[in-house]
């Protein structure tokens, strides 16, 4: 059968996960700075090892969070979906974006890709949601009023029934940095700029 997704030995299998960093390490810290140092070593394992899997090849030990979610392809590429902490908060419920994007991502084949960010609204009041989406080829007939209740229904079907999608954004391709990291704040400066005076 299939090797676990994190054994190098076993056979390529697509797989959405966390990335780890396999230590020692170079550059990697072992305390956590601007707290109480007597404390800081064991706050530094709850951040970056607690609830971590070991290693499965020499030298076995327990792997460190890294902190990016990747995506493994048939045929052995990876996709980066950025922070695995890149939370938001809707009606008082924290979310991660990765979370939010992988629900949409599935909700409809005409989904190349999208980035999940949280604005405020002009007037005040808690975060919204705006989902951005990058189509693939044979999906440009595709309407954002077309995937808005695709969307809405998959979030709140896979994730919570309290979240609430605000908008949807057709774009050709998500800003990235020189990473491949998606430009959340590019995303977020885009919604902001516009007077959105309805949820489409």
């Amino acid at each position: 059968g299939d090797q676990s997704p994190h054994d190098p030995t076993g056979p390529v299998v697509p797989f959405f996960g966390e990335l780890a960093v396999q230590p020692p390490a170079l550059g990697t810290s072992w305390t956590l700075l601007n707290i109480d140092q007597s404390k800081g070593s064991a706050k530094h394992h709850e951040v970056y090892f607690e609830g971590m899997p070991m290693s499965t090849f020499p030298p076995l030990t327990r792997l460190r969070r890294h902190g990016d979610a990747f995506q493994r392809l048939p045929g052995g590429f990876y996709v980066a979906h950025g922070r695995i902490d890149d939370t938001m908060n809707l009606g008082g419920i924290k979310v991660s974006s990765v979370e939010l994007e992988r629900v949409c991502n599935s909700a409809h084949d005409s989904l190349l890709e999208t980035a999940a960010i949280s604005f405020p609204p002009p007037n005040g009041g808690p975060e919204q949601l705006a989902v951005f989406v990058v189509l693939h080829q044979n999906g440009a007939a595709v309407s954002r009023e077309f995937l808005f209740p695709i969307l809405s229904k998959a979030i709140k079907d896979n994730l919570n029934p309290l979240f609430k999608l605000e908008t949807v954004m057709i774009v050709d391709a998500l800003p990235r940095t020189a990473t491949n990291k998606v430009m959340r704040r590019v995303l977020r400066g885009q919604i902001q700029s516009k007077n959105f005076k309805s949820k489409m």
